[in-house]
């Protein structure tokens, strides 16, 4: 883990300042001297700096994303609890933590804060920037904001603005985290029931009908309680509550429901409109948090975009799942830009064999 301690005041969107910041980020393989072979991988909201650990398949040794070839940069996001200044962090000069009392935080500053960690790293262009999600939504504000940072990107299940479905879904999680009456009471167990709740939400949000029926189905006809369906939801919750930060995800959730990336530019259109990256946008047909046309209305107002649409049973996750179709489109899409003319041998032997993709136009979009 590599760390980047900024020792200024960050001046938030909303006017607020940390009086400094923290960057945690991790860095795998090797800068070519002519700096032209980095890759730029933006979490999702519960991710962390490590994309070979939650993006296997993708960004790997002989993947589309290979260390042996790229300059690989993940950071890990402000507000989140793996390191990067968040909630969690004591307020400077005092013995208490942040806590709810955290600055609220948007993906504009999301993007301004990895701007720093670019020029600290004396990063004039990123070859490629890529991320699903809320990581999709920070790289749609960082190119806005510094068009030229960019020559590729490839924005996955993502939009220009969040939803009121998807506030509605993250509301409903914070209410969840309300309920429980240790929410925020500064003990080390304080608000985990609420927390893992809110997950349990979230996972209907992630998934899709099809995901469950899958692989939550019983083969039991006569049975009336204790479903698998239902373990699977407090195992999830369970999980995610032994890693993650009950006032992390809190911020975060808000700092997706705030994303705009045309408050303050006129409107999304003409923000995207400033987008001078090539970019590949990439929809999962059966995403219910971010359908599809949120992705179409990415790649009708950025000047350079393609628009995919990939076949999956698993919902929003799809981007994270469906690696052997987007490295088949990421591919595709750099025509050798990614530094190393010739696929990895993986790569080569995968890229003849396309995935079923739902192109704009068919009767499945």
């Amino acid at each position: 883990m590599q760390y980047l301690h900024f020792d200024q005041p960050f001046t938030l969107e909303s006017g607020e300042q940390l009086p400094r910041i923290t960057i945690t980020y991790q860095t795998f393989g090797t800068l070519h001297p002519a700096k032209d072979n980095v890759v730029w991988v933006c979490h999702a909201l519960t991710g962390n700096s490590n994309p070979l650990e939650w993006w296997p398949g993708l960004v790997g040794k002989g993947e589309t994303i290979d260390p042996d070839r790229h300059f690989i940069v993940c950071a890990n996001i402000l507000g989140s609890c793996y390191g990067s200044t968040g909630p969690d962090d004591w307020r400077p000069g005092t013995t208490t933590s942040y806590g709810l009392d955290f600055p609220k935080i948007t993906t504009r500053d999301l993007a301004k804060a990895h701007e720093l960690l670019a020029i600290h790293l004396e990063i004039n262009q990123i070859q490629l920037g890529i991320g699903g999600s809320l990581g999709g939504q920070q790289l749609v504000e960082w190119a806005v904001l510094f068009p030229q940072r960019f020559r590729h990107l490839c924005l996955l299940a993502t939009n220009a603005r969040h939803s009121p479905w998807g506030i509605a879904f993250n509301e409903a999680q914070r209410m969840a985290m309300q309920a429980d009456a240790s929410f925020d009471d500064g003990t080390k167990e304080g608000g985990r029931k609420g927390l893992a709740t809110a997950r349990a939400i979230a996972m209907l949000s992630y998934r899709h009908y099809q995901t469950y029926d899958n692989s939550q189905a019983e083969t039991d006809d006569n049975k009336t309680d204790n479903f698998r369906a239902s373990s699977y939801q407090q195992y999830q919750g369970e999980k995610f509550w032994r890693r993650f930060s009950p006032q992390s995800y809190w911020v975060l959730s808000k700092a997706m429901d705030a994303h705009n990336v045309g408050r303050g530019r006129g409107n999304v259109a003409k923000a995207l409109g400033s987008v001078t990256a090539k970019t590949l946008v990439i929809g999962i047909d059966s995403d219910l948090l971010f359908p599809v046309a949120e992705q179409s209305e990415l790649a009708e107002h950025i000047p350079e975009a393609r628009f995919e649409v990939i076949n999956s049973d698993f919902g929003h996750d799809g981007f994270l799942t469906e690696t052997k179709a987007i490295s088949n489109l990421l591919y595709d899409f750099m025509q050798g830009a990614l530094i190393g003319r010739t696929a990895s041998p993986r790569l080569r032997k995968n890229v003849a064999f396309k995935q079923n993709l739902v192109l704009p136009g068919s009767e499945s979009f």
